[in-house]
């Protein structure tokens, strides 16, 4: 087979006319020539950090979609998963995977559970690292979030950062804020990668240290305009991810759109093209080709540079996406889950008066990380209620391993005037998290999730929708056009009810993280995450 176009020859900065020979899957001759053609030939993309499970839908569904935006392969951290199945759960994406010809590279997950704040459904500790690091398609130790261990040198941390390095595999980190000596002494121990920076100085700070930024543009955290600028002076020291995509967004774009948001703020095309499809190859020492002789015949046919139309995606010299409609087949995945949670009563989500002021989360909108607020709450009948005028509103978290009182608190930013949402994806133990105008909205969408052993969920006084999520309780079983239908109409309802954020689910689902500053709420309680440690609703 012959592909004649412009070929855009990242890794030597140049641009020609030229004929790919492709055979068995590899490009064997490049033969440059002096015509003009219209379509331009350039490496596919990759998307450098990505929880598949984020985008509810399993690696093969997600493969389908991601090569029609022209990705071609995947860093993938299955922590999600690990966190409800272990290391069966890792190997769950791993086997699906390998039904999709978009090349997934799996990490192995460093934290599950992710803190011990929190229950989850298993432990991956250095003996299921070893394990994990011996399969062929684990490239990576997934993000170190225990940053605090690292620095404490906290001994299981630290011998699955020992493991990674015997078996030569990299490190990924996780260190939202982390400055001065403390990250000298992170990036020490061998950690590579940060995809947390919430500013470019401490994005500068970390390059300078020898990190590679991730630069994210995900559903919930969007750390593009603050952090493009960097590929002008450090094109080697970048790369692009997603972090976390919700389903509605993975249908709208993708790596690419990073693209071509970068090339409209005038960097320069070689420079954002490193970046976006030459530096995660080189950092994970991935087989996925650059458009060189005897590379594997990974690439895409675009219009220009302007537009920016995938025309074509190559994978191994065959095409699997065209004129912006997939050619891979759907593929029937297997169940896997973990629920053990009976149905809850109103009363188990009652909080009684105990103080004058209660602490109360606040969302930051588009960004993970949230405020701490002291406030007078609002009483009625001696019991904490929420206060839907000033946007107080309840939020809980129900263990859904085992049968435990649920916790219970108040967060401002949802803006939910009538009511509740709920939620089997709550980053990273998956317990089960729901936020409302009152207990028997909430109750009633926790046992909703409950009845369907996961999923999403929306409940007011008329309506009544689910987005059932069988698959660990985080993935649907379903193709990615119906989840992303099902998961708009959700979307749509929860934004009618009042919701003025963006991704109201995605902001959700970081709430129960307690690695991410400032003020979270776990299974065990609300938990101070500068102070690392749990505190009262109630101020003291």
């Amino acid at each position: 087979m012959e592909i004649s176009g412009n070929v855009v020859d990242v890794l030597n900065s140049k641009i020609y006319s030229g004929t790919l020979k492709i055979s068995n899957g590899r490009i064997i001759n490049i033969k440059k020539e002096n015509k003009k053609y219209e379509n331009y030939i350039i490496p596919g993309f990759i998307d450098s950090h990505i929880h598949i499970e984020s985008s509810m839908l399993i690696p093969s569904e997600f493969g389908r979609i991601a090569v029609i935006h022209g990705t071609i392969a995947a860093i993938s951290d299955p922590h999600e998963i690990g966190n409800v199945l272990g290391i069966e759960g890792v190997k769950y994406m791993i086997d699906n995977a390998k039904k999709s010809p978009l090349k997934f590279y799996f990490g192995a997950p460093s934290c599950v559970p992710a803190s011990p704040f929190e229950t989850n459904g298993a432990i991956i500790g250095p003996k299921e690292i070893e394990e994990l690091m011996k399969l062929n398609n684990i490239k990576f130790l997934g993000e170190v979030m225990n940053f605090p261990g690292v620095i404490k040198e906290e001994k299981t941390i630290m011998e699955k950062i020992e493991i990674a390095k015997k078996f030569l595999k990299v490190i990924d980190g996780h260190a939202p804020g982390l400055r001065g000596k403390d990250l000298k002494k992170y990036v020490e121990a061998g950690i590579s990668t940060d995809h947390e920076c919430f500013s470019k100085e401490e994005a500068l700070e970390k390059i300078k240290l020898g990190m590679k930024i991730l630069i994210r543009e995900g559903s919930a955290a969007k750390n593009f305009d603050e952090l493009v600028s960097l590929i002008e002076n450090y094109p080697e020291m970048c790369m692009f991810c997603s972090d976390d995509k919700h389903p509605d967004d993975l249908i709208k774009g993708h790596i690419k759109d990073m693209v071509k948001k970068s090339l409209e703020y005038g960097l320069d095309l070689m420079k954002v093209l490193k970046v976006a499809c030459v530096n995660p190859v080189l950092h994970y020492k991935l087989d996925v080709g650059l458009l060189q002789e005897n590379d594997y015949a990974d690439f895409l046919i675009i219009d220009n540079f302007k537009n920016f139309k995938i025309l074509k995606t190559f994978i191994n010299g065959k095409i699997f996406a065209e004129n912006e409609k997939s050619l891979i087949p759907k593929e029937k995945p297997k169940i896997v889950n973990k629920f053990n949670v009976k149905k809850k009563k109103i009363t188990d989500f009652t909080i009684y008066s105990k103080g004058k002021k209660i602490r109360v989360i606040e969302v930051v909108k588009n960004q993970i990380i949230t405020n701490k607020l002291t406030i007078v709450p609002k009483v009625v009948n001696g019991i904490t209620v929420p206060d839907v005028e000033r946007d107080i509103l309840k939020i809980v978290v129900v263990n859904r391993y085992k049968n435990t009182k649920p916790a219970v608190g108040f967060i401002k930013g949802f803006g939910l005037k009538d009511g509740a949402i709920a939620s089997s994806i709550a980053h990273d133990s998956h317990n089960i998290i729901a936020v409302g105008v009152n207990d028997k909205y909430i109750c009633k969408a926790v046992n909703l999730i409950i009845e369907n052993k996961g999923g999403i969920c929306v409940v007011s006084k008329n309506k009544k929708i689910i987005l059932p999520l069988p698959i660990a309780g985080i993935m649907s079983n379903e193709d990615y056009i119906s989840v992303a239908d099902k998961y708009s109409k959700i979307d749509k309802e929860v934004k009618s009810l009042g919701s003025n954020l963006d991704a109201p689910f995605m902001t959700l689902s970081f709430m129960a993280l307690p690695v991410i500053p400032k003020l979270k709420i776990t299974d065990k309680g609300l938990f101070d995450v500068e102070k690392f440690k749990f505190v009262n609703v109630f101020e003291d």
